[in-house]
């Protein structure tokens, strides 16, 4: 990158992967001719269909081997929303008669939350088991919760906002023991640490393209064989029956390629280091005046979410505007309001209203951590 180009960038900082991601140029390449040139049907029984037949699966083999799967145990879908929802949904409609009792935590995104609260008002019971100081959940908590009703467990792999990372191998035996499903929304954790079906021991695994640098508008839900679930979307016959709707091809060559490229890549290290250098600058400035949220150790490497004390989050992003990040409280008519995981985390407001999310990615690099550091030092006194 010339010297131009990299003051051009420092400009504006990047530092919310955990929200969204870029497209990679390599996923967009292999997009494109779907866009414009193979635009038939994948399910007609042509020569316009074959290439798209074949780039589908070919992509379903991607994303199986990204997590240790078979190519048919992959459903495609709009998004990792949409895939919690078959999860939750499709086993509570398909076994509501052996038991209406699901599992989840207190921190899970409301792409669960959501169709967990749907269900209760149809007759489902939920119990929502709490978390540590850490954003952490108990797999005795989980094994506590099961009654003879229970059909499905829910646990996200890594939590959105603290990179906490939960013991879902754990769970899975405890699960599996009392022959229960289990299934985790891994769209935080697909790209940042490593991510195996067999060793986690899940039944069922939510993915999200736009959060590894696939298009926005895509994702899967591993299937294990086996599982009893029922579709959302019914109709003809598309994804072995789970998912009714001509497939969005152009999108599903994405996010093979996307996945193909987690497989390939050697970031893990370099996105490793790139977080150390950031919270060692941070801590050693700021000292006492800041802390983290979350477990110290089994955390995602490229994820920081941070208390500065004696300030709101809003006012911290708002001295910075040059820096994309999150927030982790909200401030209305002077009352902070802390978001619903540090909450359940039961982070003082007086530190979690200065919270503050950064996430690293792929194309984060040590300038722009030095850059946001310096940033964070002129623009934020320590108060004391």
């Amino acid at each position: 990158m010339s010297k131009e180009a990299r003051e051009s960038s420092l400009k504006q900082i990047y530092l919310d992967y955990n929200a969204s991601t870029p497209i990679a140029p390599e996923v967009l390449h292999e997009m494109q001719p779907f866009l414009t040139d193979c635009f038939g049907n994948p399910s007609s029984s042509h020569w316009a269909a074959d290439q798209l037949h074949d780039a589908i699966e070919e992509a379903r083999a991607k994303v199986a081997a990204l997590i240790g799967s078979a190519p048919d145990e992959i459903v495609f879908t709009s998004g990792a929303s949409e895939a919690n929802n078959l999860a939750l949904k499709g086993i509570y409609y398909a076994l509501r008669r052996k038991g209406s009792h699901i599992i989840t935590t207190g921190i899970e995104h409301p792409a669960i939350l959501g169709p967990a609260r749907f269900l209760e008002s149809i007759g489902a019971e939920v119990t929502y088991v709490q978390v540590d100081e850490y954003g952490v959940v108990s797999p005795e908590d989980i094994e506590k919760a099961i009654t003879d009703r229970t059909i499905l467990i829910s646990v996200m792999h890594a939590n959105n906002e603290t990179g906490s990372i939960q013991p879902i191998a754990e769970i899975a035996h405890i699960a599996c023991r009392h022959g229960v499903y289990l299934h985790s929304d891994a769209a935080q954790t697909i790209g940042k640490i490593p991510v195996r079906v067999d060793e986690l021991g899940v039944d069922m695994l939510s993915l999200a393209g736009h959060k590894f640098y696939a298009p926005k508008g895509i994702g899967a839900l591993y299937i294990r064989k086996g599982t009893s679930i029922e579709p959302l979307i019914h109709g003809a016959g598309h994804e072995s029956g789970m998912r009714a709707g001509t497939e969005n091809v152009p999108y599903i060559v994405g996010l093979g390629k996307a996945a193909e490229l987690v497989r390939e890549g050697h970031e893990h290290n370099r996105i490793d280091e790139l977080g150390k250098l950031f919270w060692s600058q941070m801590k050693a400035h700021f000292q006492d005046a800041v802390s983290l949220n979350g477990h110290p150790v089994n955390r995602l490497p490229n994820t920081f979410n941070i208390n500065f004390h004696g300030y709101s989050g809003q006012e911290i992003l708002g001295r910075m505007p040059e820096i994309a990040a999150s927030t982790g409280s909200a401030c209305h008519s002077g009352q902070t309001t802390l978001s619903p995981v540090l909450a359940a985390m039961k982070v003082p407001v007086e530190r979690g209203g200065g919270a503050v999310r950064i996430s690293l990615g792929r194309y984060t690099d040590e300038h722009m951590v030095r850059a946001a550091v310096s940033m964070f030092k002129e623009r934020v006194p320590i108060y004391g």
